[in-house]
């Protein structure tokens, strides 16, 4: 899983993916791409479009979000690749 926001801050770079978790069962989870990051050293307030609208908007996430860095997951899947 990535960097939660109810944990220490997390340095989010344009490219990483916002998850939010679902807040009612059978939910989905909600995640979007982030744009531009206008805080300071990573911090939130962050640019971010959502996949399932495409829609393009400014977000401080809360507890119930975490963040995916492409590079992790890049490196993730090359992990997966070579086994």
């Amino acid at each position: 899983m990535g960097t939660g926001f109810d944990r220490a801050p997390a340095h989010v770079h344009a490219g990483d993916r916002l998850v939010v978790r679902a807040h009612r069962q059978g939910e989905a989870p909600r995640d979007a791409e982030v744009l531009e990051v206008l805080g300071a050293a990573g911090a939130p307030p962050y640019r971010v479009r959502w996949s399932d609208s495409g829609h393009e908007t400014i977000v401080y996430p809360g507890s119930d979000a975490y963040i995916e860095h492409v590079a992790s997951a890049r490196r993730r899947r090359r992990q997966e690749a070579s086994l």
